[in-house]
This record gives C-alpha cells, sequence and structure tokens, in this order.
C-alpha cells in the first residue's frame, strides 16, 4: 500500500476506535505509520481525509445491509423484504458499531462543515440509489419517484433504527417486530407477511 492507502486506514481505526471529533492529525499518522506531511499531499486536511475515510466506511455499510438482506429474504415480496432490511440494518450495527458512533458524530459536524456535508449528502445519494434498485429489481418497482421515496423510507427507519439502538440495543425492536407492526395497521394493503 502506498501512503494515500496508509491513512485511509488508519483513519478508518481512528474513527472506529475515537470517532470523528476526537481524532487528531497525530493519531492519524500513528495509525497509519505515515507522517503529517502526507495528510496535506494526499488530502488536503485531516478533515478532508476523516471524510473520506467516512464515505468510504458508509458506502461498505451499504453494500453489507444489501448483502444481509437479500440473503435474509428469498421470497423478495414487499413484506419479507422489508423485515429483512431492517433485520440486517439492526445486524450490521453490531459489526459497525464504530462506524456507527463515528457517523452520528459526522452528521452534528456536518452542519459546520461544507465539505463534509456534501461527502454525506453524496453517501446518501448513493444509498438512496442502492435502495432503489434493490426495490425495482426485487420487487418489481417502477423506477422513478416511487422507488426514490421508498429507499428515503428505509433510510429514514435505518437511520431511527441506529440512534435506538445506540442508545438501548435491547429496547430497539427487531425487524420482525417492526415489519408486524406496520403490517397491523389498519388497511396496510399490500403489507401482509408472506406465508
Amino acid at each position: 500500500m502506498g501512503h494515500r492507502e496508509d491513512l485511509l486506514a488508519g483513519a478508518r481505526r481512528c474513527l472506529e476506535m475515537r470517532g470523528y471529533a476526537r481524532t487528531t492529525a497525530r493519531d492519524l499518522v500513528a495509525e497509519s505509520g505515515t507522517n503529517l506531511a502526507s495528510i496535506g499531499y494526499h488530502f488536503g486536511s485531516k478533515e478532508a481525509l476523516l471524510n473520506e475515510a467516512i464515505s468510504d466506511m458508509f458506502e461498505e455499510w451499504v453494500d453489507r445491509v444489501r448483502v444481509l438482506t437479500l440473503d435474509i429474504a428469498p421470497a423478495h415480496d414487499a413484506f419479507s423484504l422489508m423485515a429483512a432490511s431492517w433485520s440486517a440494518m439492526i445486524a450490521a450495527f453490531g459489526e459497525f458499531r464504530g462506524l456507527a458512533v463515528a457517523f452520528v458524530e459526522a452528521l452534528a459536524q456536518a452542519e459546520r462543515s461544507p465539505q463534509l456535508k456534501e461527502k454525506l449528502a453524496t453517501a446518501y445519494e448513493r444509498s438512496r440509489v442502492a435502495a432503489a434498485e434493490l426495490l425495482v429489481g426485487a420487487l418489481g418497482v417502477p423506477e422513478g419517484p416511487h422507488a426514490r421515496a421508498l429507499a428515503s423510507f428505509q433510510i429514514a427507519i435505518s437511520d431511527g433504527l441506529l440512534a435506538q439502538w445506540l442508545l438501548d440495543p435491547d429496547a430497539t425492536p427487531s425487524g420482525a417486530e417492526l415489519a408486524a407492526a406496520l403490517a397491523a395497521i389498519p388497511g396496510a394493503v399490500g403489507l401482509r407477511p408472506a406465508t
């Protein structure tokens, strides 16, 4: 690996261990085995390096949830796919706990950092596209605004579950509990469990 890749790997370890707000340039140098000048040369600033690393980790998270969802929901009906995606999200929280904490910290920092805000907005858009593609491919949802809105709904559920899980994992509802509650809404058309 070159210095750029070493810095990204070190930034990932720092984000997982120290979080977004508490990682210093010296931490990045120590974790990557590089030097302070490498940060400026390859990324321009410590913040730009952390922004790149968190964006990469976000994409890895999205890919992991997609794989878990497809493994859990082979039937591909709407109800089981939603339940599976929520279960996959919750399962992935444990795998990506350090990222989850760093991500929540980064969201708070994004209000004051246009570069971070842009990176996270781009990561959300990629996530939205990936989720919409899954819905189109697995369920035959027509491409367009409905698929995009459903993808945004899934992301909103994920973010809400993440906040609950970080605060109290045992009180966070499971994917199956969420799906059962949704199916219990009077008039919830087409959201009944597959038999």
